[in-house]
């Protein structure tokens, strides 16, 4: 029997959610085909593919009237998001590409961003640090754009490509290298949980301490905080502890940038006193009073994997789920402790 294919009214605007709805499969089936995915039956593949032969879905060519253009979407603007546009920006020059900017602080900057997203309006959406409701994910598929994830928040859509970085291991890391300068007594102040990458760097301190015989000490976790001055307050916290720790990891740099703050408000001194780690070596770790050591994530490398991601050109797409590694960067707000030191 003959599957009678659909009229199409204008391919041009054909979306995948119309050639998912002609076929009779997600949207997510109709993703899998298009990128060579092996996991679909071939009844359903074929059945894909004949219906996008039939609209005429397929890749976008460059539309010779304007420059492709990438929207790189943030849910706030930070330090963090500097390297991120440097990054896709220079990425997207090398394909001759623009990027645009849009900041979602809030549900309803979100809503009407995604009202006013369209084919027509763009070319493909980055997401970075950003994590969609499930329904606004939906609709942005809908539209056929391709989207890719930056560094995300949550736990990503595995139908969607997301570049990240090896936070669990960069946790570990950061922990080991304050083990390794005689520290026993290390505290953590971390970010929000509900952001997988601060879930990750905290296992990865609990993995070190776990790994050098060191007990894990709840009084010396501190989570959930949230921006400068709830770092400032965490490590307070720690500090006023009658027996305080001598090195304190923080799962970013304005986090550690908080601690040096609460350490100097306590009298003592970095690294003399209280050795300082944070996590993601934007450009100010290095102005810090002292220059902060930290784990470094290669921001505008992962800018600009997601900038090729999105435009087919990254050959290595074995993966949804692509991770950079980090690296420890030795400043100087990290020394032995004092008893190590004088022995």
């Amino acid at each position: 029997m003959t599957t009678e294919r659909p009229a199409f009214a204008d391919s041009r605007r054909v979306t995948m959610a119309e050639v998912a709805a002609a076929a009779d499969v997600s949207i997510a089936t109709v993703s899998k085909v298009l990128n060579g995915r092996s996991d679909v039956a071939s009844d359903t593949r074929r059945r894909v593919e004949a219906m996008l032969a039939a609209s005429g879905y397929g890749p976008r060519r460059r539309k010779p009237e304007r420059p492709w253009l990438i929207d790189l979407v943030f849910s706030e603007l930070g330090p963090y998001a500097t390297e991120i546009i440097r990054g896709a920006e220079e990425a997207a020059n090398g394909y001759g590409c623009r990027i645009t900017v849009s900041a979602l602080t809030g549900p309803a900057k979100e809503e009407r961003w995604l009202n006013s997203v369209s084919p027509g309006r763009g070319d493909g959406v980055i997401l970075a640090f950003s994590d969609l409701s499930p329904a606004h994910r939906d609709r942005l598929k809908a539209l056929g754009l391709p989207v890719v994830i930056v560094d995300p928040t949550g736990r990503p859509d595995p139908d969607t490509p997301s570049v990240g970085v090896s936070n669990w291991a960069g946790g570990m890391t950061a922990t080991e290298h304050l083990i390794g300068l005689g520290h026993r007594r290390i505290g953590i102040v971390c970010g929000r949980l509900a952001m997988l990458c601060n879930q990750a760097r905290l296992d990865g301190y609990r993995a070190a301490l776990e790994r050098a015989g060191l007990a894990v000490d709840p009084a010396l976790v501190v989570t959930e905080a949230h921006r400068h001055p709830s770092a400032l307050q965490a490590a307070s916290s720690l500090l006023d502890l009658a027996e305080r720790p001598t090195a304190i990891f923080a799962t970013s740099d304005p986090h550690a940038m908080g601690v040096s703050e609460a350490a100097r408000l306590h009298g003592l001194h970095v690294p003399d006193d209280l050795s300082v780690v944070g996590f993601d070596d934007i450009p100010m770790a290095a102005w810090a009073a002292p220059p902060l050591t930290t784990m470094r994530q290669p921001l505008a490398d992962m800018a600009a994997l997601g900038v090729r991601l999105l435009l087919g050109a990254e050959t290595r797409n074995l993966s949804h789920r692509m991770e950079l590694a980090t690296g420890l960067v030795v400043r100087s707000s990290t020394a032995p402790p004092e008893d190590v030191s004088a022995s």
